[in-house]
């Protein structure tokens, strides 16, 4: 079959590997009709190559036909169309039982201190091939795998594996009162989410923050009132000052570690300056009012120096992070997938389709933020 493989430092390329197999009664073998980039993916293309091994097939976000299951497997048989969350959880464990499913203790990276596996993410979550490809092994696919109806197109479904549930995470972690504000740093495929989903959970007032101007009118389409990092000497004063002083009920820092593309970030690498990792969460940390609550939904790796707990104590500030709890939130947003009116507009989301050989071309692009890139599908069958 073909893959996206990972090779070294920005360098994936699609490669002929085997096809995978079934290994346990609780694996299941899917045939991969869609699967999306993630900002996620951004940082295994450049910045965790010390984590990767060349040969790793990438990326978490498919969804397909159901070719073959185990013999422990009964909630899905051949035929069956499903999505495929990107955390690998058994259902069943004690944290599962609380549907703290990022944590499995069956799939936990015990030898590096991890949660649950995550497909195509780094030794670091299990190095489990990911989903990148014509085929794809799922484990624990008793319990993992969403079976969702024939009809619509892939992309009503497929942000179910992770963009959906992140956001919506994203949000209820926020604690967002019933008409009140909420504040979302990074405007990429989850941030853009996040408005939508806190639009449609009742926050009565949402503000998009980024640089791309494209990410900014897309937001702004969807009811967000949207402001250029880089218009600002100081964004998160700015937010205050238009939130009657005290700043939003909550914010969402839908950034994370920065995956690459940044002025900031090209820059220090061309002086050698070392970047503050930290400048978006700790604006963020800057914008939400006292007592207020801070929802952390970008990727953070490693440890940070200079975390200003003293304030954020002063200021009581709740923060709510991690990996999303995917199966955890899918009920919730499966029936707004089924109906007519695509409330969270799921089919248009997209801002590229190609084949899947053209994966190198779409990593560099998405990576660069050209061609007003916000999401990218790759379809393995062309």
């Amino acid at each position: 079959m073909k893959a996206v493989v990972w090779h070294g430092k920005e360098d994936v390329r699609v490669d002929e590997v085997p096809d995978p197999v079934i290994q346990e009664p609780t694996d299941a073998i899917i045939r991969v009709t869609s699967t999306a980039i993630c900002g996620s993916d951004l940082h295994v293309y450049s910045k965790l190559g010390p984590f990767m091994t060349p040969g790793d097939i990438i990326g978490h976000e498919p969804m397909g036909i159901v070719e073959e299951v185990g013999a422990g497997v009964s909630h899905i048989a051949p035929a069956d169309r499903v999505v495929i969350p990107f955390n690998i959880a058994c259902g069943s464990c004690y944290t599962c039982d609380q549907q703290l499913y990022s944590q499995c203790e069956t799939t936990q990276v015990r030898e590096h201190v991890k949660g649950a596996r995550l497909y195509g993410y780094t030794k670091l979550y299990g190095a489990v091939p990911g989903g990148q490809a014509q085929y794809l092994r799922v484990p624990q696919a008793h319990f993992g795998p969403v079976k969702v109806p024939e009809g619509p197109s892939d992309d009503r479904f497929l942000y179910l594996s992770d963009v959906l549930p992140t956001a919506w995470q994203a949000v209820v972690y926020a604690d967002v009162p019933p008409g009140g504000s909420v504040a979302v740093y990074g405007l990429g495929p989850i941030g853009q989410m996040c408005v939508r989903v806190a639009r449609h959970l009742g926050a009565g007032r949402v503000i998009g923050v980024d640089m791309v101007p494209e990410r900014l009118e897309l937001a702004a389409q969807w009811g967000a009132e949207v402001l250029d990092y880089e218009a600002f000497d100081d964004v998160a004063q700015e937010i205050v000052g238009r939130t009657d002083g005290r700043g939003p009920d909550a914010v969402i820092d839908a950034v994370g570690m920065e995956a690459g593309g940044s002025r900031l970030a090209e820059l220090a690498q061309a002086t050698k300056v070392q970047v503050d990792r930290l400048e978006a969460l700790r604006k963020a940390m800057g914008t939400v009012r006292r007592g207020g609550t801070l929802s952390i939904s970008g990727v953070y790796v490693g440890l940070e120096q200079m975390f200003p707990l003293g304030d954020l104590f002063d200021r009581q500030i709740q923060i709510r992070m991690g990996q999303a709890n995917v199966r955890r939130w899918t009920g919730d947003i499966l029936p707004l997938l089924t109906g007519d009116d695509d409330p969270l507009g799921t089919e248009q989301f997209a801002s590229h389709h190609l084949p899947l050989t053209e994966a190198p071309e779409a990593y560099d692009m998405f990576q660069h933020k050209r061609d007003r890139a916000v999401k990218i599908v790759l379809d393995p069958a062309s």
